[in-house]
């Protein structure tokens, strides 16, 4: 084989090898902003749910009776809460009423709730200084 032939297979290894290189980097590219998207999402669609989660059911609603024991911590409350069928999710609940913002925290106590509350709304009356008994 002459030294022309070896140099232009050798070109052409060199052209497909920087071909094959791009289009690998053109398709991690486009799976990282794939993830970022979605991972941008998730967080927004979560961070949407914080602040605005919808009650289970529109009104009337259905009344449930929630005792808060002074030993609850909040995530035992969120449980129970979920467990009721008052909320959709503990872990959220726990994040909501750390942003809520209500100094007093959860206050012990026999509380009437609704499924047509939202979680917000839950919080504010379960930090009320003044349960029902």
């Amino acid at each position: 084989m002459s030294s022309s032939r070896k140099h232009a297979v050798k070109k052409r290894k060199e052209v497909a090898g920087n071909a094959v290189y791009t289009v690998v980097k053109i398709v991690v590219v486009i799976l990282i902003a794939m993830v970022i998207y979605r991972l941008g999402s998730m967080a927004f669609t979560y961070g949407e749910r914080i602040f605005g989660e919808l009650p289970m059911t529109e009104e009337p609603g259905t009344d449930l009776s929630i005792t808060v024991e002074e030993t609850d911590s909040v995530r035992d409350v969120a449980d129970k809460l979920e467990q009721a069928g008052l909320i959709r999710d503990a872990e959220l609940f726990v994040i909501q009423e750390k942003l809520v913002g209500f100094k007093s925290g959860l206050q012990p106590g026999t509380y009437t709730l609704s499924t047509s509350q939202t979680p917000e709304e839950m919080i504010e009356i379960m930090s009320a200084a003044q349960p029902e008994e």
